[in-house]
């Protein structure tokens, strides 16, 4: 239950403190106004990443317990951190979703009032660099989406490499241990015959004997 010094129980503490800071975040975020809420908006993806990420790890530890009712526990833990995770995530896509809307929609307003005023160049200009940041959010978010993607893809792959291994090793142990099984009957086979070639040996000395003291006999 160790991977790089850290234990399960390590991890998950981790996940569960991470996964309380973001609640509290996603509920402020909703409180912000939208003009002030694209640097927490991506601190929330990036910590929801993280808490994936120790997903995928915990994922790992808890499968390679071997008691069964430890196992089963550990899987039910992690299940509801990912489960948790994933509906923060789905709760920041509306809030990003709805934001991106309000935005658009007082953009479209600034442009109808600067065509009946000939004033709005400074108000554009504001939601412009609003769009472009939630944008860059939305950016930054699908490239963490990716890497940990990735970086779950490669463990999984580790992991498949991992029982290949396992597998070869006990299937050499195998031939290793038939191996010895057919040197020990090979020798057995050779003292049975050394033992035959003896008693066959013996045999005939014997009989050699018993003829001559029965031809002295008769004389």
């Amino acid at each position: 239950m160790e991977g790089g010094g850290a234990t399960l129980s390590d991890v998950y503490q981790s996940a569960k403190k991470l996964l309380l800071k973001t609640r509290d975040g996603v509920e402020r975020l909703e409180r912000l106004d939208y003009s002030a809420s694209s640097d927490l908006s991506l601190s929330l993806s990036n910590d929801i990443s993280q808490i994936q990420s120790l997903c995928v790890q915990m994922d790992r530890f808890w499968r390679s317990i071997a008691a069964k009712s430890q196992r089963d526990l550990w899987k039910r833990k992690v299940e509801q951190i990912a489960e948790e995770a994933d509906s923060l995530k789905q709760s920041l896509d509306k809030y990003n979703i709805k934001n991106q809307k309000r935005i658009t929609e007082a953009k479209e307003r600034a442009e109808l009032l600067g065509r009946a005023n000939g004033d709005s160049s400074h108000v554009l200009r504001i939601f412009d660099e609003e769009a472009q940041a939630m944008q860059s959010v939305r950016n930054s978010r699908l490239e963490l989406q990716n890497s940990t993607a990735l970086g779950e893809n490669i463990l999984s792959s580790i992991h498949g490499q991992r029982e290949r291994l396992k597998s070869a090793h006990r299937k050499a142990l195998d031939v290793l241990n038939t191996v010895g099984m057919s040197n020990s009957v090979l020798r057995l086979i050779e003292r049975c015959n050394r033992v035959d070639q003896w008693i066959k040996y013996a045999g005939m000395l014997l009989t050699v004997i018993f003829l001559f003291a029965f031809v002295i006999w008769r004389h």
